[in-house]
This record gives C-alpha cells, structure tokens and sequence, in this order.
C-alpha cells in the first residue's frame, strides 16, 4: 500500500489567523494524518491497491530550484512546476523552512500543473537551498514582440491619388506621407526574464509596381510635385507611363507600392537586425494628352 503526502495551500483559510496552527489527525487505523503550517497543509493518505513509491510523490515530481517536468509517454500527463519567491518569507519555525532558519535558502511559491491547459494546479510553498534558475529569454524573440506592438502599415500614399487625372506621356510624381505607422521611425521595447529590448523600425525601400508591367523602387519616400516644377520628372521616385490604362481592367491601372521595414534592435547583451514587409494599393487611369485645333 502506497502512502501519499499531498500538499495544500491554506494560506487563505490561516491568513486571518496571527500565530501558527499546528494540527494533527487523531489515531487512524489506515494510518493518514494532517499537519498544517502557517502557509499550507502536508495530508498523508493511504491509497489502497499500490506499494512502493516515496513519500510526497507517487514517482513523478520537479526539478528542485527551477521550473521541472515529469512525463509518462502520455502528454496530458506532464507535470510543469514554476517559482516565485514568497514576499514576505513565513516567520522563524514555520513549518515551511523545512527545519532550516529564515537566510538558509529561502522559501518560495510553487506552482506545478499537468494535464495540459485545463487540467489540474497545485500551489505550495517549498525550501529551496538555492534559487531556482531564471527563464532563459532568447532576446531575438523579444525584439520580434516589441515590432509585432509597433503596428506597422503599409505606405500612406499620397501620389499617385485615385481621384488624380494623369496623363501618358507625362512624368508621375510618387511619393508618400510619413508618420511612425507607414514610415518610421518606430521604436518599442519588450522585457520578459529580467531582459529588456528595444527595437526601431524604419522603411527602407518602397518598390512601386506601375500596372504597366514596369518596376520602380524608391530608396526615400519621395518628393512632392510642386506645380513650379512643370514637365520636369521626378528627382527621387517618378515614372513615365507609356500607353493609356484604357486596355487595363476597369480602365485604371493597378498600383502596388511596397514598403520594406528595417528593424536594429538590441538588448540582452546582443543585438540584430528584422525586417517586415507591408503593401498599399491603389487604382490609376491614364489618359492621352487631347489636342484641339
């Protein structure tokens, strides 16, 4: 016959109490009993039909100090066990320090569950001689976190327009408006695991895709057309279309403009460099230049 030590939190129902309570199950022919700390409750049952085992367990448990796992082959049957360190620390000659003295080591809350996410958590308060490892944190999944809160956007254009009447023949004017969503600079920061890391995220290219087979990447956001600048092209992002969008679907070609963010980020003792990409579209008619005699 296997006996079980179980171990309960009743630090709610001894919080309102100011000293100790210890307690102690009366003569029990199957042998169980009760012993209660200021901060949790230590059941040994008998468990009828098992033999073997150890005392606090029945052959799976944690790795002391630090978060640990025991597996049967069945995945619902994993055990995961976390740390937290008890603030305040129980009192000189609780039960909790195991017989050790408050400086020996320090008691801490641990969490332990199995059975996948709905299934059962036990919470106590241990000794540890040491503390438990920290999680470790790879910096690299922080910096994604931090782009992932930027909400980055596609570019915010401002020519070529929809509504704009555009001519072949004529130079076209791209360019785009620019705020910390569309363009950058963004920066946000990610901490987990006593480490911090902060990236920036800044486009770095916009590639234009006309509708009319032709490419143009721009290495800014453009510059705006000014009407002194008359039939003159563009001197950092332009394009000349050759043909009408009258063959095209719904008459008006398809423009893509596609921005690629550059993202430096660091913390954790490193640092690297993300990239994302995000898209805009928008519709063009081109006309031909009328002639009137």
């Amino acid at each position: 016959m296997l006996t079980r030590r179980i171990a309960i939190t009743a630090a709610t129902v001894l919080a309102a109490l100011s000293v100790p309570v210890t307690s102690y199950a009366d003569d029990d022919p199957k042998g169980g009993g009760i012993e209660c700390g200021l901060y949790d409750c230590e059941v040994e049952v008998d468990v009828p039909g098992q033999t073997g085992g150890q005392a606090g367990g029945s052959g799976s448990g944690s790795t002391e100090g630090g978060s640990g796992s025991s597996d049967s082959g069945d995945s619902t049957d994993k055990t995961v066990c976390t740390y937290k360190l008890a603030d305040p620390q129980p009192p000189a000659g609780s039960l909790d320090w195991e017989g050790h003295e408050p400086g020996d080591g320090a008691v801490y809350e641990q969490t332990c569950g199995w059975g996948g996410v709905d299934g059962d958590t036990i919470v106590r308060m241990v000794w540890l001689a040491d503390p438990p490892p920290q999680e470790t944190v790879d910096p690299a999944v922080l910096a994604q976190r931090a782009v992932d809160s930027m909400t980055l956007l596609g570019p915010d254009i401002a020519s070529p327009r929809a509504a704009g009447k555009y001519t072949v023949g004529v130079p076209m004017w791209m360019w785009v408006n620019q705020s910390a969503t569309t363009y950058g600079p963004n920066t946000a920061s990610a901490s987990a695991g006593g480490i911090t890391v902060t990236a920036t995220a800044k486009v770095s290219k916009i590639v234009w895709k006309m509708g009319d087979g032709a490419s143009v990447t721009c290495n800014g956001p453009g510059t705006p057309y000014q009407a002194s600048e008359g039939m003159a092209q563009s001197p950092t992002c332009g394009h000349v279309y050759s043909k009408t969008s009258a063959g095209a679907k719904s008459g008006r070609f398809p423009v893509t403009a596609t921005s690629t963010w550059t993202i430096d980020w660091q913390g954790g003792g490193q640092a690297g460099q993300l990239t994302e990409v995000r898209q805009t579209n928008v519709q063009v008619a081109i006309g031909e230049l009328q002639v009137v005699r």
